[in-house]
């Protein structure tokens, strides 16, 4: 069974070089203390992003709403955006990478005296860390398509958890992930707080009916910077797309769906449910894709 983030499994990763705090660890030796805030309480924010033919993919953004998801939770991160581009750039340079990298970009709040929530009780500069690893999807994945199953567990409201913080705290998307995996899906496909559709547990959801492009309001997901170039991929070329609210029966009467996400760019779906796409009929998400895969040739 396919999934969103299968990877071709490459060698060169077990010498990989990763920042930690301004010092380059082997792999095996990468480690992080037990009183970590991040190991400790998932208390923390990240980013993935693509290292693309000797380019960052949408740096800019990314590091935009890794600082923006900082300050929600009060995390103030020590060094500046220009300051962890170049720790980026040096973590590529001294592992020779060149393209086909997926970077997971972490900022914990950093080490506590003891193990308790109060950030009064945090006695370090937050922690960084940079994984670089040589990673590429299964090409297989855009021929098969992924399955998804509505799942039980929501995203919640706003003042529980908020949705749209990409944080270290990933508990519910593990949870809803898990539920996926035991009804034989590749995802899950979760509801927000009234019902509507609003993302799914590692990518966000797209359909499209009557060639039109549809995707949630947003206000229940992170903010995903794949998403958003397909959104402005769609309204520069001509292509109407919507961020709406929806329902489960608006998807399963759509004539395609697709998710997105920084790994593995577009992924059409075959099934939802018993919903069953024909993957031959995806027209407008193969044209999305392409011009997306022209976009990060830009």
């Amino acid at each position: 069974m396919p999934s969103s983030h299968d990877y071709i499994k490459d060698k060169r990763n077990r010498n990989i070089k990763i920042f930690i705090n301004n010092k380059f660890y082997l792999r095996e030796k990468a480690k992080v203390s037990v009183f970590d805030s991040g190991f400790l309480l998932g208390d923390g924010v990240w980013s993935g992003i693509r290292f693309h033919n000797n380019k960052f993919l949408f740096l800019r953004d990314h590091l935009s709403r890794l600082f923006e998801d900082a300050k929600k939770i009060d995390l103030k991160i020590h060094l500046t955006k220009k300051q962890l581009t170049k720790i980026l750039t040096n973590t590529i340079k001294i592992n020779k990478m060149k393209t086909d990298v997926h970077i997971r970009l972490i900022v914990s709040r950093g080490i506590k005296s003891t193990p308790y929530q109060d950030p009064a009780f945090t006695i370090s500069k937050p922690t960084v860390v940079v994984i670089p690893e040589y990673k590429q999807p299964q090409e297989s994945i855009y021929k098969k398509g992924l399955i998804l199953k509505t799942v039980k567990t929501i995203r919640g409201p706003h003042n529980v958890q908020d949705p749209r913080i990409n944080s270290l705290s990933k508990l519910n998307c593990i949870i809803a992930c898990i539920e996926a995996k035991k009804k034989k899906a590749d995802e899950a496909l979760m509801f927000d707080i009234n019902g509507n559709i609003a993302t799914n547990n590692s990518t966000h959801f797209f359909y499209i009916k009557d060639k039109c492009v549809y995707t949630s309001n947003g206000k229940y997901c992170v903010k995903g910077i794949t998403r958003q170039k397909v959104i402005d991929i769609c309204k520069k070329n001509k292509i109407k797309v919507y961020e709406k609210n929806f329902k489960l029966k608006d998807v399963l009467d759509a004539d395609e769906s697709f998710v997105t996400g920084t790994f593995a760019n577009i992924i059409p779906v075959r099934k939802i449910n018993n919903k069953i796409y024909n993957l031959k009929n995806n027209l407008i998400t193969k044209k999305i894709r392409e011009l997306y895969l022209q976009l990060m040739d830009k």
